[in-house]
């Protein structure tokens, strides 16, 4: 058994405002390294 609490993020007015669309072409469930890759490529252009 765990104890892990859920946690339901809440938003903000700073989160309304950040621009995250270089993230726009990851997949919903991308993990850590798909996203390290899809970063590393756009750096590269």
């Amino acid at each position: 058994m765990t104890d892990a609490v859920e946690h339901t993020p809440e938003t903000s007015e700073e989160d309304d405002e950040r621009d995250d669309s270089h993230l726009d072409d990851i997949e919903e469930g991308a993990g850590c390294t798909e996203i390290w890759e899809h970063l590393a490529e756009k750096r590269g252009n």
